[in-house]
């Protein structure tokens, strides 16, 4: 029996040792987490969102991040009024949409076929891969949210159709 209290000891140091380095690395995660900078929350009320226009019958507004910027995290709000057309257009990141109001219609390629597009209502998610041509449509009011990981640019399938760039 003497001859296994060396190994008992030895295993409850290595125990110990490993003990103490897991718990080391715990709480530095915790001070790491606890050094952060800007606020700990954020509360924007509807009336308090910025709205700017993307294009007749269509609104924008950065509601969290910064979507011009490569590799941070965002939220946008498209807001459309009546009936609005979303030409074919795609996007260098991922983007998920959640539809907050109203109904859209989301299709997918650069045809813009509305026939072959998938009706979304209130509450429904869509994700849309970057890269992936797509184009969209309402007939009445409706908000969309879109959130992902900029850098969030919109590049039309057809220049012509980017308003941005009209008589440039």
């Amino acid at each position: 029996m003497l001859h296994f209290r060396p190994m008992k000891s030895a295993l409850r140091g290595g125990s110990a040792a490993l003990l103490v380095v897991s718990l080391a690395s715990v709480s530095g995660d915790i001070f790491a987490q606890a050094s952060r900078t800007g606020p700990p929350h954020t509360v924007i009320a509807a009336d308090g969102i910025q709205w700017k226009q993307l294009r007749p019958g269509a609104e924008i507004a950065v509601v969290s991040g910064d979507p011009d910027k490569e590799g941070s995290p965002f939220v946008l709000r498209f807001r459309y009024r009546g009936k609005a057309r979303i030409p074919p257009h795609w996007h260098p990141a991922d983007e998920h949409l959640t539809v907050l109001s109203g109904t859209f219609r989301l299709g997918m390629g650069e045809a813009g076929d509305e026939s072959a597009t998938t009706e979304l209502r209130a509450g429904a998610y869509a994700f849309v891969a970057a890269k992936m041509a797509h184009y969209a449509w309402t007939d009445d009011d409706a908000t969309i949210q879109v959130h992902g990981i900029g850098q969030f640019v919109i590049n039309y399938v057809n220049p012509a159709d980017d308003h941005n760039r009209a008589g440039k």
